[in-house]
């Protein structure tokens, strides 16, 4: 098991821990490290234990925090999840358009008027042309 040596509010400690977990411990104890030179920034010099414990109610403080954040992030996405199934599960119904038809009585009838008109210009043509 390895040993580490850490650093915390000036103090030096050797701490044991499971192989492979060294870079963990040592972050750790660079927040701790983090909270106890706020204390001694403002407070100055206390004893190890109230150093040590007061840092680490900080630090428990602001993970108090986090995992408020979190439930409030976890809820927040629960209804957006919820929201996003009841869209899934929406029908739309496509728009309904209507498109008027001429009837084909009226067609045949321009058909034949076209017909008639294009002949009677041609008839016209020929008098005056020819």
């Amino acid at each position: 098991m390895p040993e580490v040596k850490i650093s915390i509010g000036g103090r030096h400690f050797d701490v044991a821990c499971q192989e492979g977990e060294e870079s963990y411990l040592h972050s750790a104890a660079k927040m701790l490290d983090d909270e106890a030179q706020v204390l001694a920034d403002a407070v100055g010099r206390m004893p190890e234990a109230r150093m040590l414990l007061m840092a680490g109610l900080m630090l428990a403080d602001k993970t108090a925090s986090v995992e408020d954040k979190i439930t409030e992030i976890r809820a927040e996405l629960a209804e957006r999840e919820a929201e996003l199934a009841g869209l899934r599960n929406v029908v739309i119904e496509p728009e309904r358009i209507e498109v008027p038809v001429v009837p084909q009585s009226v067609t045949d009838t321009l058909s034949e008027l076209a017909a008639r008109a294009e002949a009677l210009a041609a008839s016209v043509d020929e008098k005056v042309g020819g």
